[in-house]
């Protein structure tokens, strides 16, 4: 396939899935500029090595791989914490529908150690598949699994938990 395919291609599988990635990096910076911010880093990023993919099929995985890399070393390189009000809070709340609409479920996504935060927001909240999740994450399958598990265990143990407060 030549390039100018390949970023025609590329292009409009961003149109079409940019509320998702915008969720995705939120997810992981829970600021809504430097969420913008990531996007916008992972598909300069994209576009630069996007000769490379040699199957359309794969851009998908290929990309969120990029998206989670980048927000990871945004983390790495802005450890900051952001202190806010309730209020401030609630006013500016990313301008897309968030998908974790359950405030429990939400925080105990939040507590989760990233490495089980991450496969549970692929898998269940980007629905992809557990061999995509592996690749993106450069995993072995049953490595995934285990982590599918475990988050599933203290996500069920906390929402227990705050049931019984």
């Amino acid at each position: 396939m030549k390039d100018l395919e390949k970023e025609q291609f590329f292009v409009s599988f961003i149109k079409e899935n940019k509320k998702r990635f915008y969720l995705l990096a939120y997810s992981y910076v829970k600021n809504e500029q430097d969420a913008l911010d990531i996007i916008q880093d992972s598909i300069h990023k994209a576009l630069k090595s996007l000769y490379k993919v040699k199957d359309l099929q794969s851009i998908k995985s290929w990309f969120y791989k990029i998206v989670i890399r980048t927000a990871i070393d945004f983390l790495r390189k802005n450890k900051k914490m952001y202190v806010m009000e309730d209020v401030f809070l609630e006013n500016n709340l990313p301008p897309y529908n968030n998908s974790y609409e359950n405030f429990d479920l939400k925080k105990s996504l939040d507590e989760l150690p990233l490495k089980y935060k991450e496969v549970i927001i692929l898998r269940y909240f980007e629905d992809i598949k557990i061999e995509d999740v592996a690749n993106i994450l450069g995993l072995n399958i049953n490595t995934v699994k285990s982590r599918l598990y475990k988050a599933l265990k203290i996500l069920k143990l906390n929402l227990e938990n705050e049931e019984d407060l």
